[in-house]
């Protein structure tokens, strides 16, 4: 068996739709189940439309008109996701009265996205000579926790979906099945996080016991660095499960943060590949990931970043200062990336999104709290950094010859990553700089 899952760029329109059609046929005799995004825009435009009935504004015209493009655009009947659309203006009527958007009323509005848009695509490929059904995750065992916004799915979940794929899924049929959303065991439908359809695929994969986990983007597989910061990053064809891990969580454009922690458990090879461009080999990523002729892998940026600092004489030679300090900041749910230490500071790096009130109002107990915004993380990964000699040399040199300031900088002991701070505003020019000095022949 073999899940592929496609994002909204894969399946904007019908021309789109008509690529994925054909790569499935391709792929009949592996036993294909798709796992879909909506349609490209589609989500932004239900989770704008749900802000705006926040403000009494409900108006689901933009999200339909947007959606029927594609239903008209595939030959669809023009009934076929008129129920959904009813149910997308009674919820924006109900968020305008209640003048209030809940994380939970959210997911439930961001999912019709996924569920209309397997429907086009289940009804498009039957039409067209494949025979297909659409489904909804949590009817194939899909149930997470009501962490709303960025749901997990529970204990168990590869037992549910074998039993419920068995149970549901016909042998003749090609399913497909919505990514990015769940429902909790109460029923209340849940999302895994914006782009979280990887993460959908990839427990797919590991709850079929797949051979294989495909995820089919705009670029040809993982690149070097950010190609619409640096024209000339290339593919990387084969990389480990480590590497693109560290990638993905440092803001990698390709994959989703959490996507390779079902394929790691069940050690299931993760290919990503050109939707546009099927006949190139993309980047397969593996435990051990091969070998890489060059002294690092690729580039990652995280921007929007923060810096949290302490400064307070109390951490002079006493034993469990930082144990009480992240216990504050774990009450108040406050994400940690970089650390820095010095005699009597400690510098913190987590999202510049993030609600730092509280936590910075619990931390002036140990003493002088300032918060700085606008930084970014860049990240420099690749299989043995730690033990690349002139590594150091080449990065930093680099950064001084594009008159980049960095402020705080870390090698994980994991050695494969080296990790630095800089302002936003020169990410810019920092990725291409590096680029050229890491990946340049």
């Amino acid at each position: 068996m073999l899940v592929m899952k496609f994002g909204g760029s894969s399946v904007a329109d019908e021309n789109q739709i008509a690529k994925v059609l054909d790569i499935a046929k391709g792929r009949a005799k592996r036993r294909p189940v798709i796992v879909s995004s909506a349609h490209k825009g589609v989500t932004d435009a239900l989770l704008n439309a749900g802000k705006a009935a926040a403000k009494g504004e409900a108006d689901a015209a933009p999200v339909v008109e947007k959606q029927r493009r594609v239903l008209k655009g595939c030959g669809c009947d023009h009934n076929l996701l008129d129920s959904f659309f009813r149910e997308i203006e009674d919820l924006l009527r109900g968020i305008s009265l209640v003048r209030e958007a809940s994380r939970r009323s959210l997911d439930y509005l961001a999912s019709f996205g996924e569920r209309m848009s397997v429907r086009v695509i289940a009804d498009y490929f039957t039409r067209n000579g494949v025979k297909a059904e659409a489904f909804d995750a949590w009817d194939l065992g899909f149930i997470t926790d009501e962490n709303f916004g960025s749901a997990r799915p529970l204990h168990g979940y590869e037992a549910r979906m074998i039993t419920e794929f068995k149970r549901r899924v016909g042998s003749d049929v090609l399913p497909v099945i919505t990514g990015f959303v769940g429902k909790t065991s109460g029923g209340e439908i849940s999302t895994v996080g914006r782009n979280g359809s990887d993460f959908t695929a990839t427990c797919f994969a590991a709850g079929l016991d797949a051979e294989e986990c495909e995820i089919w983007t705009d670029t040809d597989g993982v690149m070097t660095a950010d190609p619409s910061l640096v024209k000339t990053a290339h593919s990387i064809a084969a990389m480990s499960f480590a590497e693109a891990s560290e990638l993905a969580y440092y803001g990698g454009r390709v994959l989703h943060p959490s996507t390779l922690l079902p394929a790691i458990k069940k050690n299931i090879p993760v290919r990503v590949l050109n939707t546009n461009r099927p006949e190139h080999p993309g980047t397969v990523i593996t435990e051990d990931g091969g070998e890489n002729p060059n002294m690092v892998t690729s580039i990652a940026y995280k921007e929007n970043q923060a810096v949290i600092t302490i400064e307070s004489t109390q951490m002079l030679g006493q034993p469990g200062f930082l144990a009480k300090v992240f216990d504050v900041l774990g009450r108040e749910k406050v994400d940690i990336d970089m650390i820095s230490t010095s005699e009597i500071s400690v510098s913190m790096t987590c999202p510049g999104a993030s609600d730092l009130n509280g936590a910075v109002k619990a931390m002036e107990q140990f003493g002088r709290v300032h918060v700085v915004t606008d930084k970014s993380i860049v990240c420099v990964v690749g299989k043995n950094v730690k033990k690349q000699r002139g590594l150091g040399a080449k990065v930093f040199t680099a950064l001084r010859d594009a008159d980049v300031n960095v402020e705080m900088i870390s090698q994980g002991a994991n050695k494969i990553n080296l990790s630095f701070l800089i302002d936003d505003n020169d990410i810019q020019k920092t990725i291409p700089a590096l680029h050229d000095a890491l990946f340049k022949a």
